[in-house]
This record gives C-alpha cells, sequence and structure tokens, in this order.
C-alpha cells in the first residue's frame, strides 16, 4: 500500500500540532507532499512559524511550509488566544525554527500541486479556518475534481458551538470559504465537535505522552496541561479534546470513526448563528449529500495510536 499524499493546512494551535505530529510520524501511511499556513487560532506571522517549529521537533526539516491567507474572504480575523496562548503553542518552551519559510504563496502551492498530481491521488487536511483553499478553489476551479478527498476538522451538530452557541472556531472565523468548500462538490470527511469531543486527554493519556520521555512525547504532555486549563473548565470534562490529530488519525486508521454520509450547509447570513454546519443528520430534506459528517470514534484505540506513532519520533 502507497502512502496517501496529503497537504496540511493549518492554524497551529497545540492540537495542530499533535496532528502534524502524528502525520510526519507516520510515512507509511502519509506522505506529507507541503504545510500550508492560515491565519485562524494566532495571526499568520504565528501560525507559519509554528508550523516549522513543528516540523522540528519531529526532526523532519524537508516539508515545504508556506505562508498563506492573512484574513479571511470578507472578514476581520477573529482568533483564539484565549484557549492556545499568546504564541498559539503555549506549554512547551521550544526554540524558534531555523528552517526556512519555503519561498511562494501557500494558494499557489495548493493549486501547482493538485495540477501536478494525477487526479484523486491528493487529499487536502484543513485543520484550521478555509481560507486558503477556498482561495484555491476560487482561483483555480479546475483543481477541485482532481482532489482526492477533504478530509477536515470543523463543524458540530449536536455538540452545537464553542466560539459562539451554534459555531465551531474553524467554520466561524471564515464561513464564507466554508460555504465555498462544502458547496464545491469534492469528496469530503468532516471531524466536528462531535466527534473531538471524545478524543479527550485524560490524566493517564497524558502520562502515556509524557513517559515516552522524548522531546515530542513531552512537549505534547506540555502543550495539553496548558491547553487543557480552558477546556475543564468550560465543559467540566477530565481532559481537553484533541481536536485536529483526528484527521490524520483517520487517514491511518478509518476503522476508529463511524459517521453518516449527510448534507452540510454553512450558514453565512445571520447574525445569531453565522457560521453553523447544518447537518442533515436525520436526512429530513431533500438536499443531497455532500460530507461524510462523523459521529463517533474509539477513544482508547485513538490514544494508542497516537501514542504509539509519538514514541517514533
Amino acid at each position: 500500500m502507497t502512502a496517501r499524499k496529503i497537504i496540511i493546512d493549518t492554524d497551529p494551535g497545540q492540537d495542530d500540532a499533535v496532528a502534524i505530529l502524528l502525520a510526519l510520524a507516520s510515512p507509511e501511511e502519509i506522505d506529507v507532499l507541503g504545510i500550508t499556513a492560515v491565519a485562524g487560532n494566532v495571526p499568520l506571522p504565528l501560525t507559519q512559524k509554528n508550523a516549522r517549529i513543528v516540523c522540528e521537533l519531529a526532526g523532519k526539516t524537508d516539508v515545504p511550509v508556506y505562508a498563506g491567507c492573512d484574513a479571511p474572504l470578507n472578514r476581520k480575523l477573529v482568533t483564539a488566544e484565549h484557549v492556545h496562548g499568546k504564541t498559539g503553542l503555549d506549554g512547551p518552551t521550544l526554540p524558534d525554527p531555523q528552517m526556512p519559510l519555503t519561498e511562494g504563496h501557500a494558494v499557489d502551492f495548493i493549486i501547482d500541486t493538485l495540477r501536478g498530481h494525477d487526479a484523486g491521488t491528493v487529499t487536502l487536511c484543513p485543520l484550521g479556518p478555509l481560507t486558503n483553499i477556498a482561495t484555491a478553489f476560487q482561483k483555480a476551479p479546475d483543481i477541485v475534481e482532481k482532489v482526492q478527498e477533504i478530509v477536515l476538522m470543523g463543524g458540530a451538530y449536536f455538540e452545537v458551538g464553542n466560539i459562539t452557541p451554534a459555531a465551531e472556531f474553524n467554520i466561524y472565523v471564515d464561513p464564507e470559504a466554508a460555504d465555498i468548500v462544502f458547496k464545491s462538490g469534492a469528496p469530503i470527511v468532516v471531524m466536528p465537535l462531535d466527534v473531538t469531543h471524545k478524543a479527550l486527554v485524560t490524566k493517564p493519556r497524558n502520562d502515556a505522552f509524557r513517559a515516552l520521555g522524548t522531546e515530542p512525547g513531552i512537549a505534547v504532555a506540555e502543550m495539553t496541561d496548558f491547553f487543557e486549563r480552558f477546556d475543564k473548565e468550560k465543559y467540566g470534562s477530565a481532559g481537553a479534546p484533541l481536536h485536529d490529530p483526528c484527521v490524520t488519525a483517520y487517514l491511518i486508521k478509518p476503522e476508529l470513526f463511524t459517521g453518516r454520509h449527510i448534507n452540510v450547509e454553512v450558514e453565512t447570513g445571520s447574525e445569531l448563528t453565522l457560521g453553523m454546519t447544518v447537518a442533515d443528520w436525520w436526512r429530513v430534506t431533500d438536499r443531497a449529500p455532500n460530507a461524510m459528517f462523523m459521529g463517533d470514534l474509539d477513544a482508547d484505540g485513538f490514544f494508542n495510536l497516537l501514542t504509539e506513532r509519538l514514541a517514533r519520533l
């Protein structure tokens, strides 16, 4: 079985960092063609820097990292320092990256990569707002049919919102971009809060990361130590949810996840529910299904995979 070629589009974020580490630790299943940074959890100068920090933490300095869009398509940027800290990777003390940012714009890299590969051989893995992906689709509509799959973290239905009462952060930051992507016709797999809130880093799970004794294992434990304070206080949960690693875990072991192929629409007009992912879970409309919307995961299997792969770095 050949490794699946992917582009990780990201706004690191501690959980983004863990998702990237999992991908870079799994070369048999995943071939990371490049990482594209977008503004989201923190502004673009920090997300592109953080992506390079994570590559160096993994010892994978040959992965090209591109800077992308620094603001949503037509809204002001909303960030999440209240969750991730001022750097986006608060928790561990990590050195500034030595590897350079790759020249060129992330959107052009996405377009050129899809055009340069056979149709159905490159998967897009957005872990943040969908600005880069939507911009690429608008600039080069011909690439949409070349996408093998879009596997993204974003949205919610039964878990409703985490940035507003109705909306999940990634979709809320750029709902117009999300609307473009969901209407694109590309095959989509969605990891919503309904799934990611079940991927809780309990104390025993975090102790297992720390017990690896490696720089990546300890850094992941320290990242989780930092951002779990927010989720424990907000949700009263036993730990912090690892949202974004669900994307890369799905690429490695899809059997960990279950969901339904349904219609998902993004609200772009309402002040009250802006950014809501209206998921027709019960199939009560005649709108055509456009996404595999995940609803559950095997949490123990997920953390076993994550710990085993982090041990490789």
